[in-house]
């Protein structure tokens, strides 16, 4: 945790014996969530197992229009069908996270306000902020130095966003702290409409796996919620040393004494696989259990320390002995999408038996008792 806005307000809402009202809202712009999102939901969770009631809200009106936090380019709207597909997959992946009965969990949309406010009401919220107040955001400042377009919904967002606090009476908020401002303006709309402000928890926003300013989809630096046991393990596999420590403290249960010893063995020249391994092992048991955990380390020593392949890969069968490489990789759920497979024949990691596929590959050819090999972690026999 960052900070709190205000910590005093915070004791006060919590000994009051109310039942809190916890504001998640997200704009659904990809159709899944990674476990840098997972961070907040985490707190939330703690949350509700005291009573306290979250109210996902889905950003289906701002979706449209973006939120320009660190961006230096404009978002492109979403179109309506990805928008409503997108949202019931996030609702499937907080599940494995929040409690979702009636009581703790409430699903809301912002178009249910946004959709029908006449402009004269718009006009009215627009009217408590100055021009000065949103250009000097450093992401509207780094783009007019480099010459770079600012839309004008893009300078009201913020105000959209203060003003779902008002709509949802709002009495906490957990966020990552990029939104820090954009959270500050719904504190400040509440009192304007008569309202306690909302307390504003922010979270550390972490590198991704490869040191990068986030995770991203995009970069592929990212394990995602809904990554297999094997492919969240394989992936933290790939952590940089470095953020090690700073990953076990944010994305695991282990006790802070555990890290700090940790820290220590590395300092005095450990070996950083091994607490690799052990960040590893304890992120795959918070989200899938010990057991589970344990077997997933078993093999990745196995196939990727012994370079044995794995026992129970996965089989599909031959179709023709000639198959598009790209079509093969998203029948075989070895890409999710063409333009991954093109990424992943490109980088050089796709292997046929051991052997590395040249990238200009367009058909692979297949015979049964072959393995197809993605990556280091991804293999499928041919039956």
């Amino acid at each position: 945790m960052e900070g709190i806005t205000t910590l005093e307000d915070l004791k006060e809402k919590l000994k009051s014996g109310k039942k809190l009202r916890i504001k998640f809202g997200v704009d659904v712009t990809a159709s899944t969530l990674h476990i840098g999102n997972a961070v907040n939901l985490w707190k939330m969770r703690s949350l509700q197992e005291y009573g306290h009631k979250v109210i996902f809200l889905i950003g289906d009106f701002t979706t449209k229009i973006g939120d320009p936090t660190g961006r230096l380019e404009v978002r492109r709207a979403t179109g309506e069908k990805n928008v409503n597909q997108w949202a019931k997959n996030f609702i499937k992946q907080i599940g494995k996270i929040l409690l979702t009965d009636q009581k703790t969990f409430e699903v809301r949309r912002n178009s249910e306000w946004f959709g029908r406010m006449k402009s004269e009401k718009l006009l009215e919220l627009m009217s408590l902020f100055t021009h000065a107040q949103v250009i000097e955001r450093e992401m509207f400042q780094r783009r007019l130095k480099e010459g770079k377009e600012i839309r004008l919904p893009e300078l009201i967002y913020p105000v959209l966003q203060g003003y779902d606090s008002v709509m949802l009476e709002s009495d906490l908020t957990v966020i990552g702290s990029d939104q820090l401002f954009n959270e500050g303006v719904g504190r400040f709309l509440q009192q304007k409409f008569g309202q306690r402000p909302q307390v504003i928890v922010t979270t550390t926003i972490t590198p991704g796996l490869d040191g990068g300013v986030k995770m991203s989809k995009s970069l592929g630096n990212y394990i995602g919620l809904e990554d297999a046991p094997t492919d969240k393990f394989g992936k933290a596999m790939r952590l940089r040393d470095a953020l090690i420590s700073l990953y076990l403290k944010v994305y695991t249960e282990t006790p802070l004494e555990k890290i700090v010893e940790m820290e220590e063995r590395l300092r005095k020249g450990g070996n950083p696989m091994e607490a690799k391994l052990f960040f590893a092992e304890e992120l795959v048991a918070r989200y899938h259990g010990r057991k589970l955990a344990r077997k997933e380390k078993e093999r990745f020593l196995s196939v990727f320390s012994k370079k044995k392949l794995p026992e129970d890969m996965p089989t599909i069968k031959v179709r023709s002995s000639r198959e598009d490489v790209l079509e093969f990789l998203m029948r075989a759920d070895l890409a999710p999408s063409k333009t991954e497979a093109r990424r992943l024949l490109k980088q050089g990691a796709i292997k046929v038996n051991g052997v590395p596929q040249h990238p200009a590959l367009r058909l692979v050819e297949l015979k049964t008792g072959s393995v197809i090999q993605v990556g280091k972690r991804k293999f499928v026999k041919l039956v």
